[in-house]
């Protein structure tokens, strides 16, 4: 049975020390299918039993189930153009190289800059907006695609700007019938049982466990509330997320801005040569977290924790996969390898 063996990849990742906990779901644009908790919220004895309703560390999960979704509804509202300049948006944005780079650049990872700041990063939001946009670009743009979350960053505050409010404020206007815990502040409760991580070696907090709070420093220098990251939710609330924008991907429009004209736009692969980058999102590609059973329509995303969502909807399906393998778990590596099984495995169902 798919379901069996999904459960089983994840098992076997928490066996591996991959990461201490999983939660999954699996449906279509009609539901859930298929949903599963497995592990402790952390590898220590006696640590709590990872629950259906554990809220996760979402990291760059948030990249297209906040910001991108924002920016959508800025376009519909005629707030904001994707072919932009960044200079009608930053004052400091300035320079030959730089002066064609657009909002449609910064989406598809293609605006130039590098991934992230080779130093410490700065404080809040003017100092943050100073550093980059006065930083050299890493390549001529719209050449190839280097992940950034520099430039997603960037995006947060254009959004901010031009949609008078922050970001959390807007996801929430956008998100009514949504479950509410998708969020970038979790509720007493909500933060006390949420899945821990472990700052990162270079990080100020370094020596301290982080339970819902941001693991990413950028965003924690931030305020916790970035483009790129500090999103915090559910695998049952991302679940109700997928399935907006899987109904929008197969024709439904009853969500704005989730409208399928746009989601097309958004979901279509960029022209940038070897990019598989959307507009914030990423697409199948048989060597990607996806596996090799997607059909060439799905898109989808996954954050450094450990965290994952899928689409497709050429088969109707989309796929929650939800870890904290930043709590002293696995590498890279192995996260993407335990993705792709799990994406392999479900494909039958």
């Amino acid at each position: 049975m798919p379901a069996d063996s999904a459960q089983q990849v994840i098992r076997d990742g928490i066996r591996g020390r991959v990461f201490p906990a999983a939660v999954a779901e699996a449906g279509d644009s009609a539901g859930p299918r298929w949903s599963a908790a497995e592990g402790a919220l952390t590898f220590e004895p006696g640590s709590a039993p990872a629950l259906i309703d554990t809220s996760f560390d979402l990291a760059s999960l948030t990249k297209v189930i906040a910001t991108t979704t924002i920016v959508m509804q800025l376009v519909a509202d005629q707030a904001l153009r994707l072919d932009e300049p960044l200079t009608a948006c930053f004052t400091e944005w300035r320079g030959a190289d730089r002066e064609a780079v657009t909002v449609r650049d910064l989406l598809e990872h293609a605006s130039g800059l590098p991934a992230r700041f080779v130093d410490a990063p700065p404080h809040g939001r003017r100092e943050f907006e100073h550093e980059i946009c006065t930083m050299p670009l890493e390549y001529i743009p719209r050449t190839q695609s280097v992940y950034s979350d520099l430039g997603f960053i960037l995006l947060a505050f254009i959004a901010e700007d031009r949609g008078g409010a922050s970001l959390g404020a807007q996801l929430n206007a956008i998100t009514i019938g949504l479950p509410p815990t998708i969020t970038f502040e979790l509720a007493r409760d909500a933060r006390r049982h949420a899945a821990p991580t472990l700052p990162m070696d270079d990080d100020l907090r370094r020596g301290r466990m982080l339970i819902g709070e941001v693991h990413d420093n950028y965003a924690a220098a931030l305020g916790g509330v970035a483009g790129h990251a500090g999103l915090f939710g559910s695998a049952t609330a991302v679940g109700a997320f997928g399935r907006v924008v899987l109904g929008a991907a197969r024709g439904d429009a009853r969500v704005m801005p989730f409208r399928p004209a746009a989601v097309a736009e958004f979901t279509t692969r960029s022209a940038v040569p070897g990019s598989s980058r959307a507009l914030g999102w990423d697409t199948m590609l048989p060597t990607s977290s996806c596996g090799t059973r997607m059909s060439a329509s799905a898109f989808g995303h996954v954050g450094f924790t450990g965290t994952s969502l899928w689409i497709d909807p050429a088969r109707d399906r989309y796929f929650v996969l939800l870890t904290n393998r930043a709590c002293g778990g696995g590498t890279l590596d192995q996260m993407r390898d335990v993705r792709r099984a799990f994406h392999d495995a479900l494909a039958e169902l």
